[in-house]
């Protein structure tokens, strides 16, 4: 190996790095909400209560986000703060599912929520140190495939809960996810804790205040308009995604026969979500990303819209299926690019030294949302499936028309975006 070749492979180990543990925390991750669901209705046998499992996992991340980005941009080694985070992450989840059924439901809701402050660690904790790991000429690149890596866990993770619970049961597949997210600890704590030439010198440590620096991040995402519009539109979004995620596994007892059937069909979701956003990275900011934010809110609306069709009285069963396919397929190829646009516009517009703060706050919003919409499902899910798909199709039809809105109040910056 020569000189140069030593270089490049040195260069590449923290992004080989960033990579692999990103992936086995998101893919623990995404493995990790379908398994709740399914322990929850093994557990209590009502799908409000395992919707409200699902949700109190998530629900904690709005005000966590805010607080771990905080400490991410003020830390002189976030990879050990992530490292941290992440475990405890895993412990909460796994101390919940323990107990869902056996403790009662408050206590086991209040021990999902306290974990799910952690959650955006498994997601913009990592996305926001790439500028810190890569060079800013590959960070177009690897943001791209830090995109991908979203939807590639989001493929094998619900397909991983699923052949763990049939073999071992729900909660098998609760334990093989928490050990996918407690593994991925180790590499986070390996991450270099800076990259000369990409952000400049880090500020100098001070002493903390809290609310400053939260109010300085939400400030930042709410005063610029690009930031503004990708929170708004990919936590309506995201809502729209949380009532569906309830719904899959009541989709595939009713139509395909089992809970866990349905489970699967993230995996289409997620195949198209993979393909669709590889295909854009092709040709990096062409389409405009803000473009692609709106037109991915507006087709998601399709996807609950092609379920319900599948549940109606009469289509045969094989058009069912199918339907519940293409329902997914739609889900996929709108969520993966939105996410690639959604990290590409805060990758441009946040400034360096609150960037984490800005993915973090976005993060914990977006899941927040989620928490809010599989929670709404739950509910009106007791009432009937079409009820909870009627209302995922009328809040993806609320995020398009959100940033239309804010296009409007902001006109001198709106980028394509309507």
């Amino acid at each position: 190996m020569t000189g140069s070749d030593a270089k490049r492979s040195a260069a590449k180990r923290p992004t080989v790095r960033y990579l692999a543990g990103a992936g086995c925390a998101r893919a623990g991750d995404e493995a990790a909400g379908p398994a709740l669901l399914l322990v929850g209705l093994a557990a209590t046998g009502s799908e409000g209560a395992a919707a409200l499992l699902f949700a109190a996992a998530t629900a904690g991340a709005a005000l966590g986000g805010p607080v771990l980005g905080a400490f991410m941009d003020r830390t002189a080694r976030p990879g050990a703060l992530l490292a941290t985070a992440l475990a405890v992450y895993a412990g909460g989840l796994a101390l919940a599912a323990a107990e869902i059924g056996r403790a009662p439901l408050g206590v086991v809701l209040a021990v999902a929520a306290g974990a799910g402050t952690l959650a955006p660690a498994v997601s913009s904790g990592w996305s926001s140190q790439l500028p810190r790991i890569v060079a800013p000429s590959a960070l177009a690149r690897v943001s791209a495939l830090d995109a991908i890596s979203y939807s590639a866990a989001a493929l094998l993770g619900p397909v991983l809960a699923a052949a763990v619970a049939w073999g071992a049961g729900p909660w098998g597949a609760a334990a093989a996810a928490v050990a996918l997210i407690g593994a991925a600890a180790p590499l986070a704590r390996g991450l270099p804790p800076e990259r000369a030439g990409t952000d400049g010198p880090r500020p100098p440590r001070r002493r903390a205040r809290p609310a400053a620096e939260l109010a300085e991040g939400v400030r930042t995402v709410a005063g610029v308009p690009g930031l503004a519009r990708a929170t708004a539109v990919s936590a309506l979004s995201m809502a729209a995604g949380g009532m569906l995620a309830v719904c899959w596994p009541l989709l595939g007892a009713e139509v395909l026969g089992a809970p866990e059937r349905g489970t699967l069909l993230a995996a289409p979701a997620a195949a198209a979500a993979i393909t669709a956003t590889a295909l854009l990275a092709r040709r990096p900011g062409r389409p405009a990303p803000d473009t692609v934010l709106w037109a991915a809110g507006a087709l998601l609306c399709a996807s609950p819209l092609a379920a319900l069709a599948a549940t109606a009285p009469g289509v045969p069963a094989e058009a069912s299926a199918g339907l519940l396919v293409l329902a997914a397929l739609v889900s996929g190829a709108a969520e993966g690019p939105q996410l690639a646009a959604v990290f590409s516009i805060r990758h441009r517009d946040a400034p360096a030294p609150v960037r984490a703060r800005v993915f973090t706050i976005g993060a914990g919003l977006k899941i927040g949302g989620l928490a809010a919409g599989a929670a709404l499902a739950g509910a009106l899910a007791e009432h009937g499936t079409a009820a909870a798909l009627l209302a995922a199709a009328g809040t993806a039809a609320l995020a398009p028309a959100a940033g239309a809105v804010l296009a409007a109040v902001h006109p001198d910056r709106a980028r394509d975006c309507a």
